[in-house]
């Protein structure tokens, strides 16, 4: 079931991180990101009352809140990266060096107690390499700097959020992404006063950002909820290939081609889902 869960909320990630990628060609990354985090924060919230989550431990060495907002802020400077990397032009840099957020929260999790089988941390490897190369590294014309700095940005911001995250869901996974966003809006509206604007975007625009807000917020209660399943640290794995999602939606959506890397990759972390699931 942990497996399951976190597998589908990296398809949903993958999914949402290709629409706001799209977007911020368009519109400033900013915007995009702000507008979806508090479209996520509403929907969030209605959850929230339907399923009277915020009877859970909040503060405390158990709590939600304080990873929660942590987690927040974090991810939020991670999709902001992300997302003006994506921008460029050049998601071949950004996204598989974003996706080695991972390490982190895998780290922190084999370092508090998670064990696993020789054949599981073969699975492990192969899933991290794989989701790596199947994002399609550009090497060929080397790695520019601002693309490769905001990669590099992206992956300390996710691998902090999604450590923190781990930790608050022990608590309520749902009211830790609560809390989440709920931090996070607090930055989006003092952006949006300090440029007074609400994006620019168009009506024909919105399902497009309402679909980013709901599917990264489900995205983190599933990983969240696979956290308190199985294994952190296998659940951060499988959560970490959004970016295959990402990477085919531009091949099907975008006619961006598949190199040879990528087929090679997406066989990797197949392999590695297998091992991990198996075992």
């Amino acid at each position: 079931m942990a497996s399951l869960l976190a597998i589908l909320s990296s398809i949903l990630w993958g999914t949402s991180d290709f629409e706001g990628g799209r977007l911020s060609k368009k519109h400033a990354p900013l915007a995009v990101l702000g507008f979806t985090q508090v479209l996520g924060l509403v929907f969030g919230i209605v959850l929230m009352l339907a399923s009277g989550a915020w009877s859970a431990q909040a503060l405390g060495s158990g709590g939600y809140l304080v990873p929660g907002i942590i987690a927040g802020l974090f991810g939020y400077f991670g999709l902001f990266c992300l997302y003006a990397g994506l921008s460029t032009g050049r998601m071949g840099v950004v996204s598989p060096i974003s996706s080695m957020g991972a390490i982190v929260p895998l780290t922190y999790a084999l370092i508090n107690g998670d064990r696993l089988s020789t054949i599981t941390s073969i699975g492990v490897v192969l899933a991290l390499v794989g989701v790596f190369c199947a994002s399609g590294p550009e090497l060929s014309q080397g790695l520019p700097l601002k693309p490769l700095l905001l990669a590099i940005g992206a992956a300390l911001g996710f691998g902090t959020a999604l450590t923190s995250m781990s930790i608050g869901s022990q608590s309520s996974a749902l009211m830790t992404m609560v809390s989440m966003r709920g931090a996070t809006f607090f930055v989006t509206i003092s952006i949006a006063l300090k440029f007074r604007t609400m994006g620019g975007f168009t009506k024909k625009e919105y399902p497009s950002l309402i679909f980013i807000g709901v599917a990264d917020f489900l995205a983190n209660v599933l990983l969240g909820v696979a956290c308190t399943k199985g294994l952190v640290s296998i659940a951060m794995v499988l959560g970490s290939l959004f970016p295959i999602a990402t990477a085919l939606l531009a091949f099907k959506f975008l006619r961006e081609r598949l190199q040879r890397v990528q087929y090679i990759g997406i066989a990797l972390a197949v392999a590695g889902v297998a091992l991990i699931s198996a075992f």
